[in-house]
């Protein structure tokens, strides 16, 4: 059908906020969607980062008293003349994917209905608001209160954030699903980079004798992620509906696992696709995430000695100012996995788009398995220039599996209800969240247990495990077929769906006006706006992750 330059523009009252408001008019760059949605991801992916606050506040009221030896997690709640623990400030973190898997599976059907903005607009008042009520536990020295706050309040904010561009996104970008999801998710991984050194910069301005400026470094940074993910939300536009860009048509048959059909919300969850490409996302990000829990003592606990120039040294065998050196090489290798993760996010994404969903995941965990099995033989031989670039490779694959999956569900089930999809899939992120470091630090403990002392030694059946982990995902990844047609939806149901944001009654589809688009100034400006801090984190990790090589 011939394209029209009409789009709905709605009739009756409609709210700021509201997914009617949002539909983008003739005109309008696709290209700005992007931005917008790595706005709200790179404030939100301060979650990775949180650790930077734990060590500080495990000094915050100066020594600590020796009738503090005895707490337990529960009065560590509620204590005023305590220090706390790194371990009970760790839960925080538990916290955060937790609830960023639950809220994303309870409310992205909301989301759906609700559209981009609104969503964006709650997470910017979740987890904003969640980081003010974190400073306020800080400041009147509560740990429930930052449980509360950062943890939960913030785990929700975290949730709807993250699935917020998804369904935008794909629709924006039938031609390059992967590519569009891998820019904004790639967000996500890079947050804690800017994050991270930004919080060290205020901690270090507001540091005096009786604070360790955390609360100040909250307050100020939940006013600037307000401002971003603001900025983010009110970025959002979507497509009309039957948009397409401009000379670009559906590849007609192409591959038999993607459809141009769609499935209810109601009926995805029944069928053994969901459950398998689950499966998949939780394996891989279990083995990856283990890895990232334990990256910087696995990596001084194997090289020990000879990151210093002392290969012939043991970890056991190193005094405290040489374990404080290998320590600060262990957090650039930390920082260098960082990047890998970032890049692997856009980079495998993108790859998807050519090789498909399918194949970019029998590649990672044919690939992990490869290398989680070779991992003992690199540490073994001493070769850490090997040893960290198939580290790196495999936290590619990690941030990779999570920019993919949203195209492998769009492809699967079809578009429109890929965002509340993908926030049920995102359970499987709060179980590896569990199940990865879980089975990691056990193991090591036993080995520890048994008299292996810290060494390759200690992290060899660690390695194997987690390839035996990838090996199930292979298996899953290899079972996925595409849907019988029970399961989607008959053109009458779609058309009710989209029946608000629909260009006309009939449904056409076209360009409406609306192009491709490229970069022209405004899009430059916006892209500017997420790039210029996005470089310099990149840059103040490159910088740190140097001293790994000298």
């Amino acid at each position: 059908m011939a394209a029209t330059t009409d789009t709905y523009v709605g009739g009756g009252a409609v709210g700021l906020l509201d997914r009617e408001r949002i539909i983008a008019k003739p005109g309008f760059n696709r290209w700005l969607v992007p931005p917008a949605a790595l706005a709200i991801h790179l404030c939100i992916g301060m979650a990775y980062g949180f650790s930077v606050f734990w060590l500080p506040l495990s000094k915050a009221l100066g020594t600590t008293p020796d009738t503090c030896a005895s707490m337990n997690l529960a009065s560590a709640l509620f204590t005023t003349s305590c220090n706390w623990r790194v371990a009970d400030l760790g839960w925080i973190y538990t916290l955060f994917f937790v609830l960023l898997g639950c809220s994303a599976a309870i409310w992205g059907g909301w989301l759906e209905r609700a559209g981009p903005r609104k969503a964006g607009f709650v997470s910017a008042c979740c987890w904003c608001g969640g980081i003010l009520v974190a400073a306020l536990g800080v400041y009147t020295h509560q740990l429930w209160l930052m449980w509360l706050g950062a943890g939960v309040i913030g785990g929700v904010g975290l949730g709807l954030g993250y699935i917020s561009p998804v369904s935008t996104l794909i629709k924006w970008f039938p031609d390059r699903r992967g590519m569009a999801t891998g820019m904004a998710i790639m967000g996500f991984g890079g947050g804690a980079m800017i994050g991270a050194p930004l919080a060290n910069l205020l901690m270090t301005y507001f540091r005096t004798d009786a604070s360790a400026g955390v609360w100040q470094t909250f307050v100020v940074m939940a006013v600037i992620y307000f401002v971003f993910m603001m900025g983010g939300a009110f970025g959002y536009r979507i497509p009309p509906a039957g948009w397409r860009p401009e000379g670009w048509t559906a590849p007609a048959s192409k591959s038999t696992m993607i459809t141009t059909k769609h499935v209810h919300l109601r009926d995805a969850h029944k069928t053994k696709q969901f459950w398998l490409i689950w499966a998949v996302l939780c394996l891989n990000v279990s083995a990856g995430i283990g890895v990232i829990g334990m990256a910087s003592p696995m990596l001084q606990e194997i090289f020990a000695g000879s990151l210093i120039g002392l290969p012939d040294v043991a970890f056991a065998d190193l005094d405290t100012t040489q374990k404080a050196s290998i320590a600060a090489i262990a957090a650039g290798f930390t920082g260098l996995l960082s990047l890998f993760n970032i890049g692997g996010r856009f980079f495998w994404a993108s790859l998807s788009d050519k090789i498909g969903r399918k194949n970019t995941y029998f590649c990672f965990f044919v690939l992990g398995i490869a290398l989680y099995a070779l991992a003992p033989t690199l540490a073994g031989l001493g070769n850490k220039a090997l040893f960290v670039l198939a580290f790196g490779i495999i936290l590619s694959m990690y941030g990779g599996g999570f920019a993919t999956i949203p195209a492998y569900l769009a492809d699967i089930f079809g578009t429109q209800f890929v965002g509340a999809i993908h926030g049920r899939l995102l359970t499987a992120w709060a179980t590896a969240g569990i199940v990865g470091p879980v089975v990691v630090n056990y193991i090591r403990e036993a080995q520890i247990s048994a008299g292996v002392a810290p060494g390759p030694e200690l992290y060899t059946g660690t390695m194997y495990i987690l390839a035996g982990m990838l090996a199930l995902g292979l298996i899953a990844n290899a079972l996925i077929r595409p849907l019988s047609d029970k399961w989607f939806m008959n053109d009458e149901e779609v058309n009710a769906l989209q029946a608000k944001s629909a260009a006309a009654n009939a449904g056409p589809t076209g360009s409406f006006g609306i192009g491709a688009g490229g970069f022209d100034g405004k899009a430059l400006i916006a892209w500017a706006i997420v790039g210029i801090p996005l470089l310099w984190g990149v840059w103040v990790t490159l910088r740190a992750s140097m001293v790994l090589f000298g």
